[in-house]
């Protein structure tokens, strides 16, 4: 099984901004050989270590991790995508042997700047070197994101968390509305993850079944796939109650692509290697 979406930190270093001392559960260090210890007993024989500071210096962090730990099969980093030197970042970026994706942090942003085209050269850059794209987004993001992705249909774009619904509010017509008109587009993914955090007190399977349901009939399990979104998933569950929970949500027959075939091909994942720089 592949872990989709996981992240490391270390305060106070690499660009690090968040997370913030309030939130104390995950307020501090986070690093790949935890992850590896929890996860590796449940079957996980590898993840994608995703951004979480919007700086070069996390992404050349989270690179040299990579090439540290074999059990990281690929990075997705963060590039000023607006940036004039963006397309000559990018293309630095694609020579790293674990380089898979991008992540502007898009959550933060304002709905439409996904929508400016002064994105266009780096996204051009991307897809000239193979890279992908991860969508951080929230709900109210959804109808930009389709027009970006209506722009660029060349570009593989997976959206993290699933656009973070609200169902700790019970919310799902907007959002699914939203997700079921991204998903008629062949190049759009989504995660499994992130969605226990969105869930507050309503973090039972009987609550996030309806928003499974709806991801598992839009994509389908080749389009589909599941990730902790660890050590974030410490503020509302634990990483062995949310794998077994999502295994449960997920019908037998398509565990074999959410939990590993789709991110496999998606990312372009090699095999696990015990070489350090693999």
């Amino acid at each position: 099984m592949i872990d989709a979406h996981q992240h490391v930190w270390r305060l106070g270093r690499h660009g690090h901004s968040w997370p913030t001392p309030d939130l104390t559960p995950i307020h501090r260090d986070h690093e790949m050989t935890e992850l590896a210890a929890l996860a590796g007993p449940l079957g996980i024989t590898g993840s994608v270590l995703v951004q979480s500071q919007p700086c070069d210096a996390d992404t050349d962090f989270l690179l040299d991790e990579a090439a540290r730990h074999p059990f990281v099969r690929g990075v997705v980093g963060w590039a000023d995508l607006k940036a004039p030197e963006a397309p000559g970042r990018i293309a630095a970026l694609a020579t790293k042997p674990k380089m898979r994706g991008l992540r502007p942090m898009l959550q933060s942003l304002p709905v439409d700047w996904i929508t400016d085209p002064a994105v266009d050269p780096a996204i051009r850059a991307m897809v000239v070197h193979g890279l992908t794209f991860d969508a951080l987004v929230l709900p109210p993001h959804l109808p930009a994101l389709l027009g970006f992705a209506r722009r660029h249909p060349d570009l593989p774009l997976v959206i993290d968390h699933s656009a973070k619904p609200l169902i700790a509010r019970g919310e799902i017509d907007a959002w699914a509305a939203g997700m079921r008109d991204l998903a008629a587009l062949p190049q759009v993914h989504a995660k499994l993850s992130g969605l226990l955090t969105e869930a507050g007190d309503r973090a039972t399977a009987d609550a996030l079944k309806p928003y499974v349901d709806l991801l598992l009939d839009a994509f389908g399990p080749d389009r589909l796939m599941w990730g902790s979104d660890w050590p974030v998933l410490n503020l509302a569950g634990d990483y062995a109650a949310w794998l077994g929970m999502a295994q449960d949500l997920v019908p037998a027959e398509a565990h074999a692509a959410i939990f590993g075939g789709t991110a496999r091909r998606f990312y372009r994942l090699q095999a696990a290697s015990h070489r350090p720089d693999a």
